[in-house]
This record gives C-alpha cells, sequence and structure tokens, in this order.
C-alpha cells in the first residue's frame, strides 16, 4: 500500500482505524472521530494561543510535582468506550488532539501519547470549532469516561465547567466562570486559575 501524503487519496467518507491513521504522512492535523476523518481548523486565533499559553503556564506549575501530567496539543488521544476493554490499533476508531489534558494514570501513556480517557481535557474554541467541540467532543468524552471537562470561550471571557456523573453516565455543569472569576477544577480544588490573569489583552 502506497504512503498517504495527501487527503485527496482518502475517502472522506469512509472509515479508518487508528491503525490506518498511524500511516499517514498528512500535512494537514486531522482528528479520527468515529472512524471518520475530522479536519481541524486552520491556525488557531491569537486569542486561541494566548489563552492556551495562559492556561498551560499556570497548570504547569500546578501540576510539576505532582504525579499527574499536563500535555498540550499536538498530542494524540485514543479514546474507546470505557465500558469496554483496551483493544488494539485496528479497533481504536477515535483520535483527538485535546488544546490541554491531565493524565494521573502512566499506564495509560506511551511513546504514542495517551491510550484511554485523560482525566481533564481542556477545550479552547474557535469561532471555527464550535460546533464540533460542543456537540461530538462533549458526548466522546463522555462516553470514554473523561471526568472533567472544560470548555473555554475566548471571546466571550468564560469557562463551562462539566462533571462526569458516573452513576448516570452523563455530565453536569458543576459551574460556568466568568472573566473577573477564580476557577478551580473539580478534581483539583486547590488550584487557583485567576481568569483576569488568562484573558487579559
Amino acid at each position: 500500500m502506497s504512503t498517504i501524503t495527501q487527503l485527496s487519496q482518502l475517502d472522506l467518507n469512509g472509515r479508518y482505524s487508528y491503525a490506518d491513521y498511524l500511516d499517514w504522512r498528512l500535512t494537514e492535523t486531522v482528528e479520527l472521530i468515529k472512524g471518520k476523518i475530522s479536519l481541524m481548523s486552520p491556525a488557531p486565533s491569537l486569542d486561541h494561543q494566548r489563552t492556551s499559553t495562559r492556561l498551560t503556564g499556570i497548570l504547569y506549575a500546578y501540576f510539576k510535582k505532582m504525579p499527574c501530567q499536563l500535555f498540550a496539543a499536538p498530542f494524540d488521544v485514543r479514546l474507546y468506550d470505557c465500558r469496554k476493554s483496551a483493544v488494539a490499533n485496528q479497533d481504536i476508531y477515535t483520535v483527538v488532539q485535546p488544546d490541554l489534558c491531565v493524565i494521573c494514570d502512566a499506564d495509560k501513556l506511551d511513546p504514542r501519547g495517551c491510550l484511554g480517557a485523560p482525566d481533564w481535557i481542556i477545550e479552547i474554541l474557535s469561532k471555527g470549532n464550535s460546533k464540533k467541540e460542543m456537540q461530538t467532543k462533549y458526548q466522546l468524552y463522555r462516553e470514554s469516561g473523561v471526568k472533567e471537562y472544560w470548555i473555554v470561550y475566548p471571546f466571550e471571557q468564560a469557562v463551562h465547567q462539566f462533571v462526569l456523573d458516573e452513576n448516570q453516565d452523563q455530565y453536569r455543569l458543576l459551574n460556568m466562570f466568568s472573566g473577573e472569576d477564580i476557577a478551580s477544577p473539580y478534581l483539583f480544588p486547590d488550584c487557583a486559575i485567576d481568569l483576569q490573569e488568562v484573558f487579559s489583552e
């Protein structure tokens, strides 16, 4: 089989596995969502990158002496339904690159990234990707067992904090933080994030 170097060589309506994904040498950044190719947005906006950089700095300082580890995109996270056992590459159909994620179980980490659900995922919205982040990834992260999911809105200077209710197998909206708030993750309540610092121009 010839090496895939261009999207035109792929069937955008086809279904692909992580084993396929490993063989691609594309210049574009793509994700796999339940086997379907999902094109990532063009280069993020200044507001997106500023927000990401500031969150990364704050969280790096918090986690650097803890067993949990922080990772920033590009970083492959392979997801599968948490009600199933770990599966082989050819049986994994979802590979995403969250803006930021925190992983506390070192056994989920390997040279290719993360296999299984991170404990905490942060997605920073750009104007072109809000539907995907709010609908598709919301469901993916719930199904795969991501315990805490933040959606960050740089333009509105707001954060929506979702926490997984494992008994109900649903996310509940725990907080809606504004740009003047001190936000703390449910999983790490002593981590204080000054959103004025995060969103300041």
